[in-house]
């Protein structure tokens, strides 16, 4: 069974854009959560996983960062594997 991904996201913000492209391109279901008009969310995800943008990705109950960060874990085949673990 595959882990759940959800994206913290900001309409505008192109790195949200990147991330939600790299996950359809791998045929991956993910929950998309806007965050815009949520400050008090945002400064939530801030406070509780140290990172400080937009996207916050998470897979099960583990924030792995931002866009660059899924980007990299996809890019060593680490993403797959983080997903059936």
């Amino acid at each position: 069974m595959k882990k759940e991904i959800k994206l913290y996201t900001l309409p505008s913000c192109p790195y949200s854009e990147l991330a939600k492209t790299l996950l359809d391109e791998r045929g991956l279901e993910y929950n998309d959560i806007s965050i815009y008009y949520n400050d008090k969310m945002r400064e939530q995800l801030e406070k509780e996983t140290n990172h400080h943008g937009v996207p916050f990705i998470f897979i099960g109950d583990t924030c792995i960062g931002g866009y660059t960060e899924l980007k990299d874990l996809d890019d060593c085949g680490k993403l797959t594997k983080m997903l059936e673990e």
